[in-house]
């Protein structure tokens, strides 16, 4: 299944809701289907039932709900039933499915509204390889031992089609080709073996990054923190666990201004999801919207192939499966 979250541009301002694909452009309003039937079902307060189950947002539906795929499933089945029977909206005229081609009320923004931790690993060799050879050092032994990560702030991710910004302390601007991965359940030193039934989904995802001012904080041997704290990216749909399984291994690709940079897949990392998921749930909880970055894939960033993004430029991300991401780079701001 394809998750989103829409956007709807009204009168009385914009709206951002959660959406489930039924085809490749049909997309559901989860909310207002089961508000829908339980209008039917002749609930005293549909409105705020429809609200418990199948929140706006799809936070909320993780927070309140660990089985979120399965009742996602559910919803596509209570779809097909009340289109069969030729109920296309609730009682008041809101109406639960749309074109996304033909609505041009309609755009698509980040697949997630909000993430409770972020966290983005290291595990795909080449690229770790090419960044130590830049600094003249071996990779380090413990790097082969554990999938480590950082933590970065949650307040910067953005989404398709919006703007990057270029902060005013760098003169290297960079993306990072990187798979990211969404968990739908809590839990606490999860076991390998047990690490799938946590991943809600998968989406593309962009570390951008300012490799200038990273370098310098990493020469101290901390951070990174302004080096990629001001943004991240997240593509435009979640595919679901059930239907992507739990290591997929997909084609991913970097465009900027419609020329291919990067090339690579999602599988070839040094360790799986389940040790990732294993290794960060060491004696600490993971949560629902938790996000989780792979690290950038080899040939996966402009540090690596000695290119560098400019303002104005266009950047495409496309990964097999999940779809494009598009943004434009932002034009430097002013100190």
């Amino acid at each position: 299944m394809k998750v989103c979250m829409y956007k709807r541009q009204t009168e009385l301002g914009e709206f951002n809701r959660l959406g489930l694909f039924y085809n490749d452009s049909t997309i559901i309003d989860v909310n207002l289907l089961w508000k829908t039937h339980y209008e039917l079902k002749d609930y005293y307060n549909p409105a705020d039932k429809a609200y418990q189950v199948a929140p706006y947002t799809l936070s909320k539906l993780l927070k309140n709900n660990d089985q979120a795929i399965r009742f996602l499933k559910e919803s596509l089945d209570l779809f097909k039933d009340l289109s069969k029977r030729g109920v296309l909206h609730t009682r008041d005229k809101g109406y639960f499915s749309f074109d996304l081609q033909d609505d041009k009320s309609v755009t698509l923004g980040k697949a997630i509204d909000s993430i409770n931790c972020y966290r983005d690993f290291y595990i795909h060799e080449k690229h770790v390889k090419k960044g130590f050879e830049k600094r003249k050092e071996p990779v380090p032994e413990a790097w082969y031992e554990m999938p480590v990560y950082y933590k970065g702030p949650t307040t910067g991710f953005i989404g398709l089609d919006d703007i990057i910004p270029w902060p005013n302390y760098t003169q290297k601007l960079d993306y990072e080709l990187e798979l990211g991965c969404i968990i739908g359940k809590k839990g606490k030193n999860i076991s390998k073996d047990n690490a799938a039934e946590h991943i809600f989904g998968f989406t593309i995802f962009n570390d951008v990054s300012a490799r200038d001012i990273q370098k310098k904080e990493m020469s101290v041997r901390l951070g990174p923190s302004k080096g990629k704290d001001f943004c991240s990216v997240v593509g435009p749909v979640i595919v679901t666990a059930d239907e992507i399984g739990a290591e997929p291994n997909l084609s991913m690709k970097a465009y900027i201004n419609d020329e291919l940079w990067s090339e690579g897949q999602s599988g070839d990392g040094n360790f799986t999801w389940a040790e990732m998921i294993e290794f960060a749930s060491k004696e600490e909880y993971l949560l629902p919207t938790d996000f989780l970055g792979s690290g950038t894939v080899g040939t996966g960033c402009g540090l690596e192939l000695d290119k560098w993004i400019q303002p104005g430029d266009l950047i495409k991300f496309e990964i097999e499966k999940l779809g494009t991401l598009k943004n434009i780079i932002g034009t430097p701001n002013k100190g």
